[in-house]
């Protein structure tokens, strides 16, 4: 299970010739753990956990629609409630907003009041009909218009303030008076913060505006997808021409618009909220302007020193767009990975309600209410769910990682490919499942020792803030750069892992080490290849959410009136970067496993009869470029490496 323990000394690739399991202690391991998900979650149906929060229950411990036991202590506990199915509350509006929960007793009713109860006795007559208690169970129905507790034993008057509707078993009023109270609460303390209210009414005034480029960038990322699967050979050129362009352009329209609004300001011929709204607009411009500088500066000379690798970049470029022709469906694996994931996440939240209000029942002494705790060893479940949220997340990521390595794996080293399977990325995903398991969970458990303390340390530091000195406030945040820095780090080993093990067969150490070592023995093309192609994806990030920034421009700036850009804008962008990361994201995985494929290829073949290379065209042709080129200029790094590499060997 170590990762220095592998007895192997030499060995050949061989491509998809031989299948088998791979880090079966792992998936044991893995399969313990989800096992013990399982049980939490099922703690907590047999202690009545999920029951309470489904069926809801009353402040004395009974849940609603179930004969319930006698809870030593607690004296109106333990009540039959077969009938009474609803949760009713006497003050709705009573909430504590700190620790999320309404401070309002609950009882168990058997029909929420459907018309308004102005009266004691109007109360009384409902009860009396219905058969179910609107005060405490411990007042008769016929002593309501007379007891001399009514007023904190019995729900506040009228009841209820508005028409109640039962939703998942508790009386929810329509339109209680306590929202239009949080609501004017809300609006008081919008109100008194003049830029805040700025920036809500901007928000609010230009919603269909945010509406449309959303829509906008959506259409912008599926075309960008477009052109990656059909002109890829000239999507380099184009990224570049367009980016240069456009972030010049951009910044040139900033610097315009600040001078424009400045002179406007300077007119004074608006109004006192105009020239409030005019000024933050100015500021906001002048940030934006500042910004776009430094990063289109920036952006011109990491493009100007990175010039020379463009062509080996258009040349798996090239080979990338054939793999989304032969796997259109690659495009669609971040929505099935979404969906695993909205579902397990819907399930660790249910499960984590569910603790809640699992465990024993217990007396608070200042309220008399009932509460459930977890005591003893059980309540260290709630970390164990922590640990399996993260582990489990990133092992649905990482078996995206590892169908996206076998699809295109299966694609580059499949000579024919009218041989290929009818549906790669389901075969994929099937030699996934049946082999290699173990290592995914093994990867996804290494990043998630890595992310827990750096979680752990940002809380921390969040915590703190304000109360360290500045001596331990530095190390704090050095101590979470650095454990980023490392997580990112083995992400991309493990990544690499991923693609050695889909081409060999590999257990995770194994694989991670030869990934190591062909990225290590191919530094030059890790910066040629993969990190331009990488970058070449950034730009085209960057392109789409330029260009809806600029439509956001043009169109906020119709509205200069009454409308603060920042937060609008904002909203914009980050939506238009995360659609394109989203589409482009599987791309740069294909870049990336394609890069390691075509590394392997050249490392143990060499063209000769019995050792052809696997490569397509595209990527031949670069390496016979590559040796001319080689031979003409001996100080070109391209050349010197692609004549080592066309020695031949085997990876030890």
């Amino acid at each position: 299970m170590g990762c220095c323990t592998s007895t192997e000394r030499k060995r050949d690739w061989k491509p998809l010739e031989e299948r088998s399991c791979t880090d079966i202690p792992w998936l044991i391991i893995f399969t313990l753990f989800c096992i013990g998900m399982v049980c939490i979650c099922g703690f907590t149906i047999a202690t009545g956990g999920a029951s309470r929060i489904i069926s809801g229950y009353d402040s004395y411990g009974n849940t609603c629609g179930q004969d319930n036991t006698k809870i030593e202590g607690v004296e109106l506990s333990g009540r039959n409630m077969i009938e009474n199915k609803y949760v009713f509350f006497l003050d709705p509006c009573n909430l504590d907003i700190i620790n999320r929960k309404i401070k309002s007793i609950a009882l168990c009713v058997s029909k929420c009041p459907a018309s308004e109860l102005k009266t004691y006795s109007d109360l009384k007559q409902f009860s009396l009909n219905n058969g179910s208690s609107l005060c405490t169970y411990d007042i008769s129905p016929t002593r309501y218009p007379s007891h001399s507790e009514r007023s904190t034993k019995c729900p506040k008057l009228p009841v209820p303030p508005s028409k109640s509707v039962p939703l998942f078993h508790r009386c929810i009023p329509v339109d209680i008076g306590c929202y239009a109270e949080f609501a004017q609460a809300f609006m008081t303390f919008v109100s008194d913060n003049s830029v805040l209210r700025r920036v809500v009414a901007g928000v609010m005034a230009s919603k269909d505006i945010i509406m449309g480029l959303c829509v906008l960038a959506l259409v912008l990322s599926l075309i960008m997808m477009v052109v990656i699967r059909y002109i890829s050979k000239v999507l380099v050129w184009i990224l570049t021409v367009l980016v240069v362009v456009g972030t010049i352009a951009g910044t040139g329209i900033l610097w315009w618009l600040y001078v424009d609004h400045r002179s406007a300001l300077n007119n004074k011929t608006t109004s006192v909220f105009g020239k409030e709204v005019g000024s933050d607009n100015v500021k906001a411009l002048l940030v934006y302007a500042i910004g776009a500088t430094i990063f289109t500066v920036i952006l011109l000379l990491v493009m100007f020193f990175m010039r020379k690798r463009v062509a080996l970049t258009i040349s798996l470029f090239h080979v990338a767009g054939k793999v989304f022709i032969h796997l259109p469906l690659l495009a669609l694996q971040p929505f099935w990975t979404f969906l695993c994931l909205m579902l397990f996440w819907v399930y660790w939240i249910a499960v984590l309600l569910f603790l809640g209000s699992a465990g024993t029942p217990v007396k608070n002494n200042s309220t008399g209410m009932v509460e459930y705790h977890v005591v003893g060893p059980l309540q260290y479940t709630v970390w164990y769910h922590a640990v399996g949220l993260i582990w489990i997340s990133e092992f649905i990521l990482a078996f995206q990682q590892m169908t996206i390595a076998g699809a295109v794996v299966t694609y580059y080293f499949t000579r024919n490919k009218s041989q290929m399977p009818a549906t790669p990325i389901l075969s994929a995903m099937a030699r996934t499942f049946r082999y290699h398991l173990g290592t995914i969970a093994k990867g996804s458990f290494i990043i998630t020792l890595v992310k827990i303390p750096r979680l752990i340390l940002t809380y921390i530091h969040s915590q703190l803030k304000g109360k360290e000195n500045a001596c331990a406030r530095c190390m704090l945040k050095a101590c979470v750069c650095c454990l980023w820095c490392l997580e990112k780090c083995l992400a991309y080993l493990n990544q690499n892992a991923y693609i050695a093990t889909a081409i060999n067969s590999t257990n995770f150490c194994t694989s991670a080490r030869d990934a190591f070592v062909i990225l290590v023995e191919n530094a030059l093309r890790v910066a040629a290849i993969n990190t331009v192609g990488d970058f070449v994806l950034f730009l085209g990030k960057v392109l789409i959410v330029s260009c809806t920034a600029f439509a956001g421009v043009l169109a906020l700036n119709y509205q200069r009136e009454y409308t603060v850009w920042v937060l609008p804008l904002l909203i914009v962008c980050l939506f238009a970067f995360l659609v394109a990361h989203c589409f482009l994201s599987v791309f740069e995985n294909v870049v990336d496993v394609l890069f390691l494929c075509f590394a392997v290829d050249s490392k143990y073949n060499d063209g000769s009869p019995g050792r052809e290379y696997y490569m397509d065209k595209a990527l031949m042709e670069f390496v016979e470029n590559s040796k001319k080129m080689g031979r003409h200029n001996p100080d070109d790094g391209d050349g010197r490496e692609m004549k080592s590499m066309s020695r031949g060997g085997t990876l030890a």
